[in-house]
């Protein structure tokens, strides 16, 4: 077995690692061909990662001009500890507002657990008047977890 082979997780791990984590890297395609690169806060809808931003945002112009993303999640200092999944593919736009309020709250459930969601609705309420969401549909997904080289 060769060494990518020994340290790329399984689909359950992938989505364990995934489930575990708050935010990613997000890379969009500029209109002139250089990436957007930006951290996100995600949540998964029913395994797929999904995120939301305002409508006007770069990266929102950039995923309606070319819907291709790569999303990077990772973790670890030293070598033996790196392990993270990469995503690729590409962006479905949510712009139904209950959708959108969807991602929002769950969004905002990961990045502040513990706070009910009488306190979280007010929140994403105001801040998705002027958002939209999106849910990533996977092209490739690459892994690695070099703890599993000791």
């Amino acid at each position: 077995m060769n060494q990518r082979a020994r340290i790329a997780m399984s689909d359950d791990d992938v989505t364990a690692f995934l489930e575990a984590a708050h935010k990613l890297q997000l890379a969009t395609i500029n209109g002139d061909g250089t990436p957007h690169l930006v951290t996100m806060f995600y949540g998964l809808s029913e395994g797929r990662i999904a995120f939301w931003t305002y409508a006007k945002s770069q990266k929102a112009r950039n995923l309606a001009r070319d819907p291709r993303l790569t999303c990077l999640v990772e973790t670890g200092d030293a070598y033996d500890e790196l392990r993270g999944v990469l995503v690729y593919g590409k962006a479905g736009r949510l712009d139904d507002r209950d959708r959108v309020m969807d991602v929002g709250m769950m969004v905002a459930r990961r990045t502040t657990p513990g706070v009910p969601d009488e306190l979280l609705r007010p929140y994403v309420e105001k801040t998705g008047l002027k958002r939209v969401a999106y849910v990533v549909e996977r092209t490739k997904v690459v892994s690695w977890d070099h703890r599993r080289l000791a």
